[in-house]
């Protein structure tokens, strides 16, 4: 059933469970699942050199170097800046017509633990700059080749990136069926406290599965995590100028704001400017009272992030609470369009910044208290949506370049699981549970898919390369 039908079918009555395992059986003659093991043919390809070309366009010219010299650093760093590529090749690839809430950049490098409002620290997607509905399956395609090209990248074997790809997607499918079977509320709740993560990794290690040094490994990302907060980054970013606190400037990482505000426009009024902001963007923070009132602003920034998003404008701004041993640090991003609406519907919201923040409130188990959305005039004069949210609350990912066979076979296990969850809260989780089926069809595909799709990778990252020495594109590395 087509996901209009979908949903003009709930709007009517809610289907039953029978005509939800109907639809997801249906959709297996739509699109076998062995059908998701290859690429589409190249013949009709774009140029992936001019989809980054377009990209740059609505960037800030001066960043653009340095996103593709953080690119040009190895096929991994590539795949992670090449989701307008991925997501144009996604388009031709089979689809089981099943819609979820896509992350829709879910690279194994986009998951992490962060801290809740409530103080916990769980573990889940932690970047929806590209969410947007859409097919199920491409998330899954995003997430399973990254863990392919990160294998290529470590050296593991041919065989052990299989594995590897393998044990995610039959954690994705476990995960899926399992939700399907529980209850509105337990599946819409389901999380992953970081107790529990750092216990799979222990149990592991009992069974002789992984060696104690990744254990060791986990429970030190999961230490430094929680020292990421805007006390950490206010010591280390900020000094002082005429006795207040300012960032520190690093160009071209970190600009402070004063030495970007061209003269003569209403940014000359920086301060009133920003407190202004600050009270239309706390409107979209949804409750009566909220910590942010107990803040003043102090200083901003502009802050280089990522890789992907490198050339986008992101700022950073220091406001102080009580005293200044009780800082807090927003970030402010740009938010444009997801590189998915060329190839799907567009956004329902007529503001990206809120599109990000209901993608992320949908499929997080929990989210930033501070994350909220705004429309900005740029000091050029353009008008560009953002989305806010705190800096460092507790952030920490997996360190790509210490990951060892066992431990990323695992780690491959854990974001599959995640991913499921967040698919299910707001997706037809019994269809694609249904569609999924209880066998390795589809594990097995998506496996043969993302080894194809990591030679694609390698081809696109040497046409960079290419691109770079012939002087069609300007990359400054080391930045």
């Amino acid at each position: 059933m087509p996901e209009r039908s979908f949903a003009s079918a709930w709007r009517r009555g809610r289907l039953s469970v029978e005509e939800r395992e109907a639809r997801g059986r249906a959709a297996r003659d739509h699109a076998p699942r062995s059908s998701h093991g290859t690429l589409p043919p190249v013949g009709h390809r774009p140029d992936p050199i001019s989809l980054l070309e377009e990209q740059a366009v609505s960037r800030v010219p001066e960043l653009i170097p340095i996103r593709y010299g953080r690119m040009l650093d190895s096929p991994f760093t590539f795949y992670r800046g090449a989701g307008l590529i991925m997501a144009s090749d996604l388009a031709a690839t089979p689809q089981s017509g099943v819609t979820v809430q896509l992350c829709g950049d879910a690279h194994l490098s986009n998951f992490g633990v962060f801290g809740t409002p409530e103080r916990r620290m769980i573990f889940d997607i932690n970047d929806f700059d590209e969410t947007l509905p859409g097919p199920w399956e491409w998330d899954v395609k995003r997430l399973a080749a990254s863990f392919e090209v990160m294998g290529r990248f470590r050296g593991f074997s041919r065989v052990d990136r299989r594995a590897v790809v393998m044990a995610g997607v039959r954690a994705y499918r476990e995960r899926m069926r399992a939700t399907a079977t529980m209850g509105t509320l337990e599946a819409w709740s389901d999380h992953l406290e970081v107790g529990q993560l750092l216990d799979q990794f222990m149990s592991e290690v009992r069974r002789g599965r992984l060696r104690r040094k990744e254990a060791r490994l986990a429970e030190k990302m999961v230490a430094k995590a929680r020292t990421r907060d805007s006390v950490r980054v206010m010591t280390r970013r900020t000094g002082r100028v005429d006795d207040e606190l300012r960032f520190v400037s690093e160009p071209p990482l970190i600009v402070p704001i004063e030495d970007l505000v061209p003269a003569g426009t209403e940014w000359d009024h920086t301060e009133t400017l920003i407190k202004e902001l600050l009270a239309s963007y706390r409107r979209t923070l949804g409750v009566e009272h909220h910590p942010l009132e107990e803040f003043r602003y102090v200083h901003a920034a502009r802050k280089v992030v990522g890789v992907g998003s490198v050339g986008t404008r992101c700022h950073i701004l220091l406001l102080i609470g009580r005293d200044e041993s009780d800082p807090l640090i927003l970030q402010v991003k740009e938010a444009q369009p997801s590189v998915l609406e060329a190839f799907t519907r567009p956004s329902e919201y007529s503001n990206h910044g809120q599109r990000v923040v209901a993608g992320q409130r949908l499929m997080q188990g929990a989210t930033d208290a501070f994350l909220g959305w705004q429309r900005i005039k740029g000091f050029d004069g353009a008008i560009r949506d953002y989305y806010v949210r705190q800096l460092h609350d507790w952030k920490g990912s997996a360190e790509v370049e210490d990951m060892l066979v066992s431990g990323a076979e695992l780690y491959s296990r854990i974001c599959g699981e995640t991913l499921a969850r967040a698919h299910a809260r707001w997706g037809d989780r019994i269809a694609v549970a249904t569609y999924l089926g209880k066998g390795d069809a589809f594990d097995r595909a998506i496996a043969d898919f993302s080894a194809a799709y990591a030679d694609q990778n390698e081809r696109d990252y040497e046409a960079l390369v290419q691109a770079v020495k012939s002087g069609r594109l300007l990359a400054q590395e080391g930045v």
